[in-house]
């Protein structure tokens, strides 16, 4: 794929991947069949995302909520994860994609916390896109977790209360070496956030699109990136 010849390139995209259970069942597939072609889409994505330019692609890949889904469901889930961490690695050294995981950690299974840390350690030094995979990841949750952790640092006079700033919440996040996303798209037609990346969207561009993830490609990337060239961002101050 040619790099399109946009001017305003975003550094940083957040997807939340929508649709594939609707999907799968207007095909009359099982949902599993929705993910499994929703993962291939997801593929496609990031690799249309290097070509493009953009230094981070961040996925809503599995929310802490979704673990009250059907059991069935939860396990073809992991087990497409699995799938990936143990096949893809090549293709993402490749292409020279540096992987990364934000989200609850010890909700995972061994099996697959384990593949997770060996693929981002084996692309910790690759330069190109980052891929962040938010999976077991709640946004309430993760500003949770920042809040303790800078507490304990004040119980334990590490910090003083008055020194904490909106830098101090942001280094505490998963996030913390990240930018914020310049860009979010939703697919499928829904116009929410749900729990994803709150503290970071604070000033995101959104972009809901009305297809579901499996239907969506490189094109309609482009499409958005085209319609973000129109945007002017202010951050909060006046027009």
């Amino acid at each position: 794929m040619k790099k399109t010849p946009l001017f305003k390139v975003p550094q940083h995209l957040a997807i939340i991947m929508d649709g594939n259970g609707r999907w799968a069942r207007e095909r009359g597939l099982s949902r599993l069949e929705g993910h499994q072609k929703g993962s291939e889409v997801a593929r496609t994505i990031l690799s249309a995302a290097g070509d493009l330019g953009i230094s981070y692609l961040t996925m809503y890949t599995f929310s802490s909520e979704n673990w009250r889904r059907d059991s069935a469901e939860v396990s073809g889930l992991m087990a497409l994860l699995q799938k990936f961490l143990e096949d893809d690695v090549d293709d993402l050294m490749k292409n020279n994609v540096r992987f990364k995981m934000i989200g609850e950690r010890d909700m995972l299974p061994n099996t697959i916390l384990q593949l997770i840390e060996n693929v981002e350690a084996a692309t910790k030094s690759n330069t190109g896109i980052t891929a962040i995979s938010a999976l077991s990841y709640g946004g309430r949750a993760e500003i949770k977790h920042a809040v303790k952790a800078i507490a304990e640092k004040v119980r334990d006079y590490r910090l003083n209360i008055e020194d904490i700033s909106e830098q101090t919440v942001a280094d505490h996040l998963y996030t913390q070496d990240i930018p914020d996303p310049e860009i979010l798209i939703r697919t499928s037609g829904e116009q929410r956030i749900s729990n994803y990346l709150l503290w970071q969207m604070a000033y995101t561009e959104m972009f809901f699109v009305d297809k579901y993830w499996p239907d969506f490609g490189a094109e309609d990337l482009i499409k958005v990136l085209e319609n973000y060239q129109d945007r002017e961002r202010r951050f909060g101050t006046a027009a």
